[in-house]
């Protein structure tokens, strides 16, 4: 059983400016979120009429009649390819590329266009066509994915026959980019702890955090504009569909990872005749309500670190008691979290070392059985010599911040752009309550709930500059579209394995590939039986009958 503690200032401590340590525990480098509903005014309004379809670049039929001439022009603007900026980091075979958008597709005349970053790994033999790709966040450049990690992620078959093609979301890194704060900001909302901490009262450290909340939903305001309001996944679908026709594909062929399978169901669902090869890896289930999403979350992460202390005990370098077992190990790192969070030690850059770092380390491992041996040594470093450098390592790299303190990616500051607009705020008490009681349940470390902490809900999303328009969360059916695969990692603890059988059970043409093994993105792990069903499904139309065990 979970060994809990009362202190007042656990939930401040223990995500730092974040508003809550539960919403920031479920983002990640490729991680999930974004679950979008119907459209609404002013926000991802659908542009394509039910008219026949037209013609566009003499490709063949690339979009519907009864365009918005705005938007005509934008489906048949040109790319044109050329080398990359020398700070993408891309190889001399990488080719790059900006196209426009409209920042609101509802009313494309009522803003100037936004620009959208693409990166392409061309085929290295007859190419079949584009291969979209999306890794995640929301919030992760799929500029940067394409460019550094294309040529050994996807398997020489499929770069032998497609030109794979990632770009930056609206929002996103490269492209028209949500910005809020420098380097410094950053480390104040993601590692700041108030001066005053010891002292703070709790109804003190509350007000903290919701000033937070506020400052920087204030800052994301003033420094991105008005494309703070459209960054929404709806709008990131329409994107799809338009960069589909500029490059000249009738059909998309597309490769999502965990957030971006999100991106790939709702394409299925609004455009199913646009449809193509389409694979979801790591799927998230646009069903499931957000409090639901953070404790289907923390359920699967608690059980990838009990995984983890499992398979530490088998090693001489685990600084844990086998012979206190699981729960011992949980009761030793729960009393960790507990110190730091008293006495507050300084690092050597002046960060102060917090529960909430300690569970960054933790929550950056569970996402490879391979990074498991970093956190031994981060709680070895702790343990036996007081040095907090791997726990800041792993949250840094979770984070995405560098050792010179500059973070590479803006994505945590798109990922609550994102999230405030997909999700349906949640701000009845009754239902705040439920959750806060079913997340101290799940969660292996933290303390005892105040009665004031049991009505902390989503302090970030209610107190942003622009509400979400989503009322009800709807599943996708994709009726009429061709087959398309759901692959799921038996124990992935980011996106877990029910959420990948709900989505293939409510899209009409979908079958689930089933990877029995730990982490999250399962083509990644290099399982010969997925990677081969992935390949050939996407060269040759292969699909498993009656799905697939590997």
């Amino acid at each position: 059983m979970t060994v809990r503690t009362r202190r007042g200032r656990a939930r401040v401590l223990a995500a730092g400016a974040m508003a809550t340590a539960a919403m920031m525990a479920l983002s990640g480098c490729v991680m999930i979120q974004e679950l979008s509903a119907p459209t609404s005014p002013g926000q991802s309004d659908a542009p394509l009429g039910e008219n026949e379809r037209g013609e566009a670049q003499g490709e063949g039929n690339l979009y519907d009649g009864g365009l918005d001439p705005a938007l005509v022009e934008l489906y048949e603007q040109s790319v044109e390819w050329g080398p990359c900026p020398e700070d993408y980091g891309a190889g001399a075979d990488v080719e790059c590329a900006t196209v426009l958008a409209p920042m609101n597709w509802g009313t494309p005349e009522a803003h100037e266009p936004i620009e959208l970053a693409l990166v392409r790994l061309p085929a290295e033999g007859e190419s079949k066509g584009s291969l979209f790709t999306n890794p995640g966040g929301p919030g992760a450049s799929g500029v940067d994915f394409v460019a550094l990690s294309g040529s050994y992620f996807f398997s020489d078959a499929l770069r032998e026959n497609y030109d794979i093609v990632g770009w930056d979301p609206r929002g996103v890194g490269h492209s028209s980019a949500v910005e809020c704060r420098d380097d410094a900001g950053m480390d104040e909302y993601i590692y700041g702890v108030p001066e005053n901490a010891a002292s703070m009262s709790e109804s003190e450290s509350f007000e903290w955090s919701r000033q937070q909340a506020i400052q920087f939903g204030a800052d994301c305001l003033e420094k991105t504009g008005p494309l703070l309001e459209y960054v929404d996944t709806q709008s990131t679908v329409n994107d799809l569909d338009m960069l589909r026709a500029i490059v000249g594909d009738s059909a998309l062929n597309y490769f999502g990872l965990s957030y971006g399978t999100d991106i790939g169901a709702q394409y299925i669902d609004r455009f199913p005749d646009r449809v193509g090869r389409i694979v979801l890896d790591g799927a998230t289930d646009p069903t499931v309500p957000v409090f639901d999403v953070i404790i289907d979350q923390q359920e699967k992460f608690a059980d990838a670190t009990l995984a983890y202390l499992e398979d530490c005990f088998t090693s001489e370098a685990c600084p844990f008691d086998p012979n206190a077992g699981t729960e011992g190990a949980i009761a030793d790192i729960q009393a960790m979290m507990d110190n730091v969070d008293e006495t507050l030690p300084v690092a050597a850059d002046g960060r102060v070392l917090t529960s909430g770092v300690i569970n960054s380390a933790i929550t950056a491992t569970m996402y490879s059985e391979d990074s498991w041996p970093y956190l031994t040594q981060a709680f070895s470093a702790w343990m036996q010599e007081q040095n907090s450098a791997v726990f800041f390592a792993l949250s840094d790299s979770y984070y995405g911040r560098m050792p010179d303190g500059s973070y590479d990616s803006n994505m945590f500051e798109a990922f609550p752009a994102i999230n405030c607009l997909d999700y349906p705020l949640v701000t009845d008490e009754a239902t705040i309550r439920d959750f806060n009681q079913r997340l101290s349940e799940v969660t292996l470390f933290g303390s005892e709930y105040s009665e004031q902490e049991m009505l902390i809900g989503d302090l970030q999303c209610e107190n942003w500059p622009f509400k979400s328009r989503v009322q009800a969360q709807q599943p996708v059916q994709g009726v009429g579209a061709p087959p398309v695969l759901v692959v799921a990692t038996t124990n992935d603890p980011a996106t877990p394995f029910k959420w990948a059988v709900a989505v293939a059970d409510q899209l009409e043409s979908a079958v689930l590939i089933e990877f029995e093994g730990e982490g999250h993105i399962a083509y990644s792990q290099g399982d010969s039986c997925v990677v081969t069903a992935v390949d050939r499904y996407f060269i040759e139309g292969d699909v498993p009958p009656g799905g697939l065990k590997c």
